[in-house]
């Protein structure tokens, strides 16, 4: 047998190995416990996921500490809940992934602990993995990736246009300049007096609405795919504001797609123009805000008529969930790009950093 031969089976046999791998991930940075199952970087064997909400929703808000406790208690019961449910054992698994960041440090530190401890204790490699590209590569759970693509990151903490030229290599060409999509969302509807989280009921609103109340667009520089929505969560105060000073009811829910509509306008439109600029083949759709059935429906229907193939992901993995972990750190696991076990929390992990071509 030829050396080539030799060397052909040897790569054959390590693909199929990766095919086969394991991956215990762990999801901790914000207000959700996960913990999830991925073999071979695609199939989600299990995905539990632990929300809490409802202990957040009387404060309007994510309230740090309480979310860093809640992961203590909840954090062991739902990582065994995921080995049991994926029908395997610990010793089955090939390695441990865990959100390192961006988050909330004192969250991200709970998932890590734990994702150190285990690894430490089964002797099996530790990764630690950018929150975003897990929003970004949960996409790959349910689509095949072609390179290269465009993702448009909408989510509670983060909007951002990132390019991905091959794959595991990120390039932010557009992020937010003050509050991102879901924090405006969330403002907006405490304005309108709104139960926490403000999404879903934003866009439930502005569903029904017949009419909707004209809003400012925050285009910024003609050649900027930088995002701006503090001047639009200001313009709907000032709705709110006079109208109740002319004593004048409000029509919430005309106001409410005012909002929707003037947010989704700015993110199609700097989306599409990336992808037409950098000569994407996809157009990525990813984060918790990608559940609105509003930006769905407007961006699917500009990506058919403009013939661009657009991704997004079934509700549950637009949410932070464990299993998009896993799929991002599967690209870690098939280029032996471990962590340490020395690894700290960190809120402000830069996702170009996360790149495969930066890992030193």
């Amino acid at each position: 047998m030829s050396r080539n031969a030799g060397n052909d089976r040897s790569a054959t046999e390590a693909a199929e190995s990766f095919d086969h791998s394991l991956i215990l991930a762990i999801e901790t940075s914000c207000d959700e416990t996960s913990a999830s199952v991925i073999r071979g970087g695609k199939h989600i064997l299990s995905n539990v996921v632990s929300s809490q909400i409802d202990v957040h929703v009387r404060f309007g808000g994510v309230v740090p500490e309480i979310a860093s406790r809640k992961h203590v208690e909840t954090i062991t019961l739902i990582m065994e809940q995921a080995v049991r449910e994926a029908g395997c054992s610990l010793r089955d698994l090939s390695a441990i992934a865990v959100t390192q960041g961006p988050g909330l440090v004192g969250a991200l530190l709970v998932g890590i602990v734990a994702a150190k401890s285990l690894a430490m204790a089964l002797d099996i490699p530790l990764i630690g993995t950018h929150h975003i590209a897990g929003h970004i590569y949960a996409n790959e759970l349910v689509h095949e990736m072609n390179y290269p693509c465009m993702a448009l990151v909408v989510s509670g903490g983060h909007t951002e246009l990132v390019l991905l030229e091959s794959e595991g290599e990120f390039r932010v060409v557009g992020r937010t300049r003050d509050d991102a999509v879901g924090e405006a969302y969330d403002k907006v509807a405490r304005a309108l007096q709104l139960p926490y989280p403000g999404g879903p009921h934003i866009d439930k609103l502005a569903a029904g609405a017949e009419n909707a109340i004209e809003l400012p667009r925050a285009w910024l520089e003609p050649d900027s795919y930088d995002f701006s929505f503090s001047g639009l969560k200001s313009a709907v105060l000032a709705v709110i504001n006079q109208t109740r000073m002319k004593g004048l009811e409000l029509d919430e829910a005309a106001l409410a797609r005012g909002f929707q509509e003037s947010v989704i306008d700015v993110l199609v439109t700097k989306a599409l123009r990336a992808v037409r600029q950098y000569g994407a083949k996809q157009l990525l759709l990813c984060g918790g805000v990608a559940a609105n059935r509003g930006l769905r429906t407007a961006l699917t229907s500009r990506c058919e008529a403009e013939g661009i193939e657009l991704l997004i992901p079934p509700g549950g993995l637009c949410t932070d969930n464990a299993a998009m972990i896993g799929a991002a750190a599967h690209l870690k696991l098939k280029r032996s790009q471990f962590s340490n076990l020395d690894m700290k929390a960190d809120p402000g992990l830069p996702l170009e950093g996360w790149s495969l071509s930066a890992h030193n």
